[in-house]
């Protein structure tokens, strides 16, 4: 018997990827309009096909097939709906609408599950432009605090006042706290934004853990001053200094440690940016990820360290300021063995591999056991609008994340 429906679910994904911005393919950030506006598709999807539909304190969307014995605690399918700038089609869009085409296929079969079956758009999966990312995972694992809703954008909008634009109740996140008995399972697809699947010749892929990623704000404060009067060797130049503490962090990153780690800028503005002025102050972001929480902290104190030394050799000043930490996680045994068996009833091209993208299975891991299926992207290119999966991968995933729920519901 044939339960998803693979051209449904591929118009499906595209339907909602096409609400984006116009003359930016794929985009659809965080807390604007055409964020709202494919939310509320989504719900309409939701409605249509009789689920329970809720938007909690944190914004997050909610779809719920309540199962035959509702006290047991829930299975839920998540991912996330917004993207990068100029992000692609499937990132996020695909866990979340395979989620959907999975309680769809059950209801159409009239197959009922003693576990209710949760599908969670959750809100600001993306660095958000307030600076922190898994916005509403965080807010059910407790991690979004108050400091936190009020980080504010460009335009001094506090992350608490774009919690209440995108539908959400900022006074009552507390609500949204789950405890660790309310939720059995939770299960992602996902591309693998990284060219492992491709070159491995791999349809699937069972996800053996997470990376933990740490984000810091690094503030550089010099002396603006007019760049055709002030000598070279009399500069208190923000920019250079900056620019020196952004090599730091590659070749920090770029040693040998027990395990693979990475740092990267990101995010880069200077002040007044005009040709003619001496860079007075520069803000930039860095971000560090492993899977071993011990080698991001190792990196994270180098590169702390070196960056107040180019601060007092330039004679610049230096503020640092922690962002957010998302733990590395493992993916239990069980969990594994599931994915990996559901996996193998739809393909043989299965191969295991971590992933060295976060996502917010990283904040449901502290609430009860986390599997992801990824599925390849072309070229392993991702963030991007090239992104590209292809319509059978898609359904194989699919195939294998409904496998995975129904032997588990068991």
């Amino acid at each position: 018997m044939e339960l998803i429906n693979k051209e449904r679910l591929w118009e499906t994904v595209h339907a909602l990827a096409a609400i984006t911005i116009e003359g930016k393919p794929w985009t659809r950030r965080s807390f604007t309009a055409k964020y709202n506006e494919g939310r509320e598709w989504l719900k309409n999807q939701m409605q249509d096909i009789g689920l329970e539909v809720e938007v909690d304190a944190a914004a997050n969307v909610i779809g719920r097939l309540i199962g035959t014995e509702p006290n047991l605690p829930s299975i839920v399918i998540g991912s996330h709906t917004d993207t990068v700038p100029d992000g692609g089609r499937f990132d996020g869009i695909a866990g979340v609408l395979a989620g959907l085409e999975i309680v769809q296929s059950l209801k159409e079969q009239n197959i009922q599950l003693k576990h209710t079956i949760e599908i969670v758009d959750f809100t600001a999966e993306e660095p958000s432009e307030y600076g922190l990312s898994t916005v509403g995972s965080r807010a059910w694992s407790g991690n979004l605090t108050t400091e936190m809703l009020s980080y504010t954008n460009a335009d001094g909008q506090s992350l608490a006042e774009a919690i209440s634009f995108a539908g959400g109740n900022p006074k009552e996140i507390n609500k949204c706290l789950k405890e660790k008995d309310e939720i059995a399972l939770y299960l992602e697809l996902h591309i693998e934004q990284g060219p492992v699947l491709i070159n491995k010749n791999a349809n699937l892929g069972v996800v053996t853990g997470i990376v933990g990623i740490q984000r810091f704000k690094i503030f550089v404060d010099g002396l603006p001053n007019h760049a055709g009067t002030t000598p070279m060797d009399m500069r208190n130049d923000a920019l250079t200094a900056a620019s020196e503490m952004t090599l730091a962090i590659e070749r920090i990153a770029g040693k040998k440690y027990e395990q693979p780690v990475v740092g990267t800028v990101g995010v880069f503005n200077n002040f007044p940016n005009a040709s003619n002025v001496v860079p007075g102050k520069v803000e930039f972001q860095v971000e560090i990820r492993s899977i071993s929480e011990e080698v991001i902290d190792q990196v994270a104190s180098q590169f702390l360290s070196e960056a107040n030394s180019i601060a007092s050799r330039r004679n610049v000043g230096l503020k640092t300021e922690k962002v957010s930490r998302s733990k590395a996680i493992i993916v239990r045994d069980e969990i594994k063995h599931l994915l990996e068996n559901s996996c193998r009833t739809v393909t043989d091209k299965v191969i295991e591999l971590p992933s060295g993208a976060g996502h917010d299975a990283n904040q449901m891991s502290l609430l009860a056991p986390v599997g992801m299926i990824f599925i390849p992207c072309k070229d392993g290119r991702s963030h991007c609008p090239e992104e590209w999966a292809e319509k059978e991968d898609l359904y194989l995933g699919t195939k294998a994340l409904l496998s995975a729920v129904l032997e588990f519901s068991k």
